[in-house]
């Protein structure tokens, strides 16, 4: 199966989000350290799962970006 490269400008725009849902997972994973640090399961439970959410998007992003980079 042959992919479709892929223009420079929607590589770009991909890349930037890559580069932003792996800051916002950051940020959310802090939030969950100090979450459990105050004993606050609840909120801390929501973060990890949001941030894993973001994390996984952010990885499926490369994927796509370069497995359309040509050879």
């Amino acid at each position: 199966m042959q992919l479709i490269k892929i223009e420079l400008e929607t590589r770009d725009a991909l890349l930037k989000a890559y580069v932003q849902l792996h800051k916002i997972a950051e940020e959310l994973y802090a939030a969950y350290d100090r979450a459990v640090d105050n004993n606050n399961h609840n909120d801390a439970s929501l973060l990890a799962s949001r941030a894993d959410k973001l994390y996984e998007e952010a990885e499926n992003l490369e994927l796509v970006i370069f497995e359309r980079e040509e050879p």
